[in-house]
């Protein structure tokens, strides 16, 4: 698949990923030592949804906009990620924050964190959004690199976000070689990696082989807005290594929630699953 975030910004797989992002950065700042973020596939940071790819899926409506218009109790974990929504897209929503503009705003001043994106253009934009931010530095090269370069960070605890537009089904395996050469840098890094349920039987077999490569403490979360119909994306998943507390205890309750209110279908719902503990 080819997945082009401005078609896409703020539906039910943006969603599932920031809440999750969000409740990871907000455990990290529960110790006053600093902490490294890095986002290998950043990004421009920030979608205008009035712009022309948004309005033409208009996946938004289906996402984002259906928890800011929820009635009811919101999750109590849910809280400070609709909160970053509405202090950076406006209220009404007229932006939708990407994981850099939500990662830079939940961080402390003391923290680190580093954007890399190998597009040229949406890597502009993201060096625009943050040229004031001393606490941020975006490159412009591959994700995969800059995971190889970047790590260990001199912070030793920190978090990485590995999302890839997923171009072809090699992405699965350019991941698992790139996740076990992190763990064997960062060991006590949380790394958090977002991946598509099109085909279940494609990330099916990807869990399958991250369970058996010898790795511990793996947490697969996913969230399906519908039965999948091998067409879209119905779903998608992050894989957690070293998941932080919250994920590994609110995570499931969270995701059950979140499939109530953005079904799109029969068979929508949430699966949490530890693959190593």
């Amino acid at each position: 698949m080819n997945y082009r975030h401005e078609f896409h910004a703020g539906n039910f797989a943006d969603v599932m990923k920031h809440a999750l992002l969000t409740l990871s950065i907000e455990h990290l700042k529960k110790k006053a030592k600093p902490f490294f973020l890095l986002d290998t596939h950043a990004g421009a940071g920030m979608t205008d949804l009035a712009g022309e790819e948004a309005q033409k899926t208009g996946e938004f409506r289906q996402g984002i906009a259906r928890l800011l218009d929820a009635e009811g109790n919101i999750p109590v974990p849910l809280a400070p990620y609709l909160e970053a929504v509405r202090a950076l897209g406006g209220d009404p929503l007229t932006r939708y924050p990407g994981s850099p503009a939500l990662a830079a705003y939940l961080a402390r001043s003391e923290d680190r964190i580093a954007f890399v994106e190998i597009e040229q253009e949406p890597g502009r934009d993201c060096a625009e959004l943050f040229k004031r931010d001393p606490r941020v530095k975006v490159q412009t090269m591959d994700g995969y690199r800059a995971m190889k370069a970047m790590l260990p960070p001199k912070e030793r605890r920190g978090l990485i976000l590995v999302d890839p537009p997923f171009e072809d089904r090699a992405e699965f395996a350019t991941i698992e070689k790139a996740l076990a050469g992190a763990h064997r840098r960062w060991a006590t890094g949380t790394l958090l990696v977002w991946y598509p349920v099109k085909d279940p039987s494609v990330s099916g077999e990807f869990l399958e082989r991250m369970a058996a490569s010898g790795i511990p403490k793996q947490l697969a979360l996913e969230l399906h807005v519908m039965a999948p119909d091998g067409k879209r994306m119905t779903g998608s998943g992050i894989l957690a290594v070293n998941p932080p507390w919250p994920l590994a205890n609110e995570g499931e309750a969270l995701l059950d929630w979140l499939a109530e209110k953005l079904a799109q279908g029969p068979g929508a719902r949430a699966r949490v699953e530890w693959l190593a503990e």
